[in-house]
């Protein structure tokens, strides 16, 4: 932190008067608001002598404000920036189309469509035919080359239409996310004083130098320096995480940051950051939610160049910046890392350099990687199917017929080639399953439209599907699994431990009095309960929350504090001792009628009862209460309440009497004492009634649920024990801040992946943690590579502190209601109850999307196989498709598009919990699916050969196989073409169940678009037959053909209860299909800038080949030298083993592994320092786990 504003100090005093003629720069003035506490007003009485100094550099009076004529204001406007974060451009429809066309199945398609589009187009001249051989009689028959061009055409609609449906529904969500941000922006104003006077301006309005008016409740609208403050306190927790309110003063602590709230007190500041400079804004651009165009180019290039220098020598002396971090947790008011700091200004360079963003969803990298070896596979069909009939032509042309090469015969000759590729491309058509993307799309657009009623607004759509992959949850405590709202829940009073709040019956009237009086005036006045602001809502706590929590509890006991107010207004109250950490206790003294004095106090609990002795019993009189008595409370009262996480708050009151004189006030010790106790309280922030249900179905689903918080270890494990996130029996650990971070740093401060891989599989709790950890555990869960899966981590979040980690997150949940911009900026779904078990919601769905792809993928492939099989078999048998190109894109195109609307949105079932999570290398198409897919084909092929071979002596028809050129539709390839339809028909019903259960028939009528689509393609496959003529190459049939026809069809359904009763694991030779794709291969540079920002980089893998071997002979000899030199120091032996350990880890075929015992008796052999060093390491792991394994070269 130091070092980054010295530096910054050095630059100002060159470059004071470049920035129109004030006295201070835009960088200095930011360099200053990244210090706090003594380092702020150090800086400030260095640079500027006192706040007065700053106020004359930026020309405004701490009393007066700026004059407020526009042109001074236009001229800070453009020299420090407005106050506007500015938003990120939104894509414009065009480009979203662009981006939805670059799908690879679309490709495929789009290049098929087009050649074929333009060979139907190809009209060859009339020559005499008859010369040229049999074969050549006539080209098609009329109505296909009449109808030629409609299957390119349609081809090319099917891609028009899902690359439609794509971009509408991107284009859509993010209008709709637009219109949640823009709601504030509008409204917002706040108070400045600007000549003289006191005016409300737009947040947007207000400068640099503007002297803003800040009291109780403001959010701050931009950074600034206090210039006069009374008792000012702010909340900062949405900075930094931290739940207790920071105090203001011009002597400790001047420095008010923007996105912070004011929660007591009121004072003035002068603003000297606003928008993208301000705290907030910076963390902003971090994210890359803004465009950040401070510096310009060549600055940062200069920038980059010194960091890498200065990485450097980090490298070689230890990193500074971790000792620093070091020093932060051990304790410092600020845990947030300084945002200038080398980490942050890398987060901001990796993000202009566009790196890849988070890899490709998991459904997304499978189905591509799928759709790419099915058109593999289509294209080789075709390509067989071509060249058989192409040799089969030849053949019979000119080797069985004998005929010479005719010049005049070459166009024939050539349309006849061009014919077989149009049947080529057909088959290929057919092979490709371009419902696929359409499928996907319709899944998750309609999932997402669902999740919005379950109070999920997702931003982006893989994030649903990710979600059901989910194998952690790393949740924040307060908001998410609590209610955010401090509660009285249990309460001692009148001789008797409530475990709830009593009924007021219960309590003697006097002792009721008495407490209610004191509630209502002994509570800062400005601390209130509000009526919620939505219907239904719970009312709003306004001020300090655990004043809140006893003004709860009156309102709970049926008694009106505001009456009691407005009796005793504030004015009213004789004297008050506010509450400060040496007193831990507030109280305030009211005069009574007769002249007499009655003082109330609260406090905590331990300290109180020191001075109470007396307490109010059964029947309301007050009893000696002695020591004997306190220690007796404090056993069977206070720490059983403590050790449920609940804070204890003492309540009592002393009587001066009149005849006693007025006593001396300022004499605090003999004041504040001989009180009697009314009550003792035990306040918690409860736990939402409907998280520990939604925990458990977490845990029965496969997902781990971790708490990460901010409150102490105490708190969050008595509360992680209510939710059921640490279950009885269970190997588990809770560790605070510092702990974790001591365990997975080595000596160097640096973080290593395996001290993170031994922490994270047990760790349930991290409290008192900091936003870097929250980061720093995501990041080393997702990184981790000793699970036989890689993890798939949610993450939830509310303060502006948790966005790094939602970023880095697979799925990132921001609270819609407490959430600051910056969580929802980061997040993929914005919860818009704030509540846990609508991650459970998200689960659901998530896992059904997924379900919903297979279904359809079963039917769609069973669809595919026997569909090309019939076109290529038929082709190479009698030289054209039995199903002709229009009907094969009617099953192929129309079923494709209706099937995937029916199967992707049938709805979810709590079932989908019941199972574990995929996983990322699971495949899409299990055996059993492959089962049912290779099951139903043989079916279908068995009887679409029949028919077609003899279905005319079955049906006594005529036969359609060797019918002249030019003849009208046959019956027999009619129904042949019906069959198949019905038999796909009856199939997509199958189709509904992956798992091999029996009863297809479940839930079908809760999926009210499923069966209207079944029936409407029966509708439709009725008016091709009987009305669809040439362009179909169908004839009408009879009823009896009719039934014929269904019967065959329905035969499916029986078929697929015999396959289902074949058990999978007898059928060996399945194979899966569709699994998840590895890490995708990353260039070069990208590799050098991931290096440069310390990422755990999977560069040794990506690296040439040369340059491995290379670094590996730089290793052994560094390993060497380590060694030889560790030996004869006799120290830090075991640092250089360690490197080596990280070094070679994925180098195990040329190491060998030198076991624990060896080690251990390494350790012995050096000196007393390094064997101590060594029992350092391994404490806390009984089983020796924190040894490290050592791996030295040959």
């Amino acid at each position: 932190m130091a070092n980054n504003s010295y530096s910054g100090v050095k630059n100002s005093l060159v470059e004071a008067n470049h920035d129109g003629d004030f006295g201070c720069t835009l960088k200095e003035l930011r360099s200053l608001m990244e210090l706090r506490g003594a380092e702020a007003i150090t800086k400030i009485s260095e640079t500027y002598g006192d706040t007065q100094g700053l106020c004359n550099r930026l020309k405004t009076s701490p009393i007066d404000g700026l004059s407020g004529q526009p042109a001074d204001i236009e001229k800070r406007k453009t020299v420090f920036g407005e106050n506007l974060i500015p938003p990120k451009k939104s894509k414009t429809f065009l480009q979203l189309v662009w981006e939805a066309l670059q799908d690879v199945t679309l490709i495929i398609l789009e290049v098929a469509a087009i050649v074929s589009l333009g060979l139907s187009f190809y009209r060859p001249p009339d020559a005499e035919r008859e010369h040229c051989g049999r074969a050549a009689g006539g080209g098609d028959d009329e109505g296909e080359s009449e109808a030629g061009w409609i299957e390119g055409a349609a081809i090319l609609l099917s891609v028009i239409c899902v690359v439609l449906v794509t971009a509408f529904n991107d284009w859509s969500k993010d209008k709709q996310f637009r219109g949640l941000q823009s709601r504030i922006e509008q409204e917002q104003k706040f108070t400045v004083v600007r000549a003289g006077q006191v005016i409300q301006i737009p947040v947007a309005e207000i400068v640099v130098g503007d002297v803003a008016q800040v009291k109780y409740g403001d959010l701050l609208p931009a950074d600034g320096v206090l210039v006069q403050g009374n008792d000012l306190k702010i909340d900062e927790s949405s900075l930094t995480g931290e739940s207790d309110h920071v105090k203001k003063t011009l002597e400790k602590d001047p420095m008010m940051l923007s996105g912070t709230h004011v929660m007591e007190g009121s004072g003035k500041m002068v603003v000297t950051a606003v928008g993208v400079n301000s705290q907030t804004g910076i963390i902003f651009c971090l994210l890359g939610a803004a465009e950040d165009d401070d510096e310009d180019e060549e600055e940062k290039k200069k920038e980059k160049e010194e960091k890498k220098k200065q990485r450097k020598n980090k490298k070689q002396d230890g990193s500074v910046e971790n000792r620093k971090k070091a020093k932060a947790q051990d304790g410092a008011a600020m845990e947030m890392q300084p945002l200038n700091s080398d980490e942050a200004t890398d987060a901001e360079e990796k993000k202009k350099a566009n790196l890849p963003k988070k890899e490709k969803s998991v459904l997304q990298g499978k189905l591509t990687k799928l759709a790419v070896q099915i058109g593999k596979a289509g294209l080789l069909m075709s390509a067989v199917t071509v060249i058989i009939l192409v040799v089969m032509f030849v053949i019979d042309t000119f080797w069985i017929q004998d005929l010479p090469w005719v010049k005049d015969c070459t166009p024939i000759y050539i349309q006849f080639f061009v014919k077989f590729f149009i049947i080529g491309v057909t088959v290929l058509v057919v092979a490709v399953p371009e419902g696929l993307p359409l499928a996907v799309t319709i899944s998750l657009a309609y999932s997402v439209k669902k999740m919005m009623k379950d109070n999920n607004l997702v931003r982006h759509l893989d994030a649903c599907e990710t979600m059901g992959n989910a194998t952690a949850i790393c949740s924040d405590k307060t908001g998410t699994l609590t209610m955010n709202r401090m509660t009285v829940v249990q309460v001692f009073i009148a001789e008797k431990h409530h475990k709830k709040v009593p009924e007021p019956e219960s309590i003697p009237s006097s002792t009721l009095d008495t407490l209610i009086v004191g509630i209502a005036v002994n509570c800062a006045y400005t601390t209130n309960i509000m009526p919620p602001e939505k219907e239904g809502g719970l009312p709003r706590q306004l001020g300090n929350k655990t004043e809140c929590a006893l003004l709860g509890f009156s309102n709970d006991l049926k008694r009106d504090y505001h009456a009691i107010r407005s009796e005793i207004p504030e004015e009213k109250l004789y004297k008050v001792y506010t509450f400060n950490s040496v007193r831990k206790s507030m109280s305030t003294v009211l005069k009574m009628a007769d002249g007499s004095f009655r003082m109330f106090s609260k406090g905590a609990s331990e300290i109180l009862l020191k001075k109470c002795y007396k307490i109010l019993t059964a029947n309301g009189e007050p009893k000696i209460f002695r020591p004997r008595d306190r220690d007796d409370m404090v056993k069977k009262v206070i720490e059983p309440m403590a050790s449920e996480g609940l804070r204890t708050i003492c309540l009592a009151y002393r009587d001066f009497p009149a005849s006693d004189g007025e006593p001396e006030w300022d004499n605090e010790n003999d004041i504040l004492t001989g009180l009697t106790c009314i009550c003792v309280v035990g306040i918690e922030d409860p736990v939402r009634p409907e998280v520990p249900e939604a925990i458990r179905k977490c845990q029965r689903a496969g997902i781990t649920v971790r708490m990460v918080t901010g409150d102490n270890i105490n708190t969050a494990r008595a509360i992680a024990s209510k939710c059921g996130i640490l279950l009885p029996g269970d190997d588990f650990l809770c560790l605070e801040g510092k702990e974790f971070n001591r365990r997975i740093r080595n000596e160097r401060g640096e973080i290593e992946q395996e001290r993170i891989d031994r922490i994270w599989p047990r760790l349930r709790v991290l409290a008192r943690s900091s936003p870097t950890d929250k980061h720093t555990l995501v990041k080393g869960i997702i990184d981790s590579t000793i699970a036989e899966q890689r993890q798939v981590v949610a993450v939830t979040g509310d303060g502006t502190n948790d966005g790094p980690a939602l970023k880095k997150a697979d799925v990132g949940f921001a609270m819609g209601i407490a959430g600051t911009d910056v969580a929802k900026e980061a997040s993929d779904i914005i919860l818009t109850d704030d509540n846990f078990s609508s991650i459970v919601k998200a689960v659901m769905w998530g896992r059904n999307v997924y379900d919903s792809i297979s279904k359809f993928l079963q039917f769609q492939l069973t669809v595919n196989v026997v569909a090309v099989i019939v076109a290529f078999t038929g082709a190479c048998i009698t030289q054209d498709s039995p199903l002709k190109a229009v009907q094969m894109l009617w099953v192929n195109l129309i079923m494709d598009t209706f099937a995937s609307l029916a199967l992707a949105t049938e709805p979810p079932t709590e079932s989908l919990l019941l199972r574990k999570p995929y996983g990322r290398n699971k495949p899409l198409i299990s055996r059993t699916m492959m089962k049912n897919i290779l099951g139903q084909a043989v079916y279908q092929l068995v009887i679409i050969f029949t028919l077609l071979f003899a279905g005319e002596k079955l049906f006594d028809i005529d036969s359609g196989r060797n019918a002249p050129l030019h003849a009208p539709p046959s019956e027999h390839y009619t129904v042949v073409f019906n069959t198949f339809v019905l038999m796909q028909l009856f199939n997509e019903i199958n189709a509904r169940k992956i798992h091999g259960e029996r009863n297809v028939f479940e839930g079908v009528f809760n999926n009210p678009i499923f069966c209207t689509i079944v029936f409407g393609t029966f509708i439709v496959q009725i008016v091709i037959v009987q009305f669809g003529g040439k362009p179909f190459s169908c004839v009408g049939l009879n009823i009896e053909q009719w039934l014929w026809c269904t019967f065959l069809g329905f035969g499916s359904l029986l078929w697929g209860q015999v396959i289902s009763s074949v058990p999978t694991s007898r059928l060996k030779f399945l194979k899966t299909a569709g699994h998840g794709t590895q890490k995708d291969e990353i260039p070069d540079d990208e590799l050098e800038e991931l290096e440069d920002v310390d990422e755990i980089d999977h560069a040794e893998r990506e690296l040439r080949r040369g340059q491995i071997l290379w670094f590996r002979g730089l290793n052994r000899i560094q390993t060497q030298m380590d060694v030889v030199s560790a030996f004869q120091s006799g120290t830090s032996f075991q640092g250089a083993l360690r490197r080596q350990a990280s070094n070679s880890s994925q180098q195990q075929h040329d190491v060998t592994n030198v076991s624990s015992p060896t080690h251990v008796a390494f350790s012995t052999t050096t000196t007393t320092a390094t064997a101590a060093n060594s029992a350092s390491t391994t404490v806390g792991y009984p089983s020796g786990e924190g040894i490290p394994q050592l791996h030295l070269p040959l």
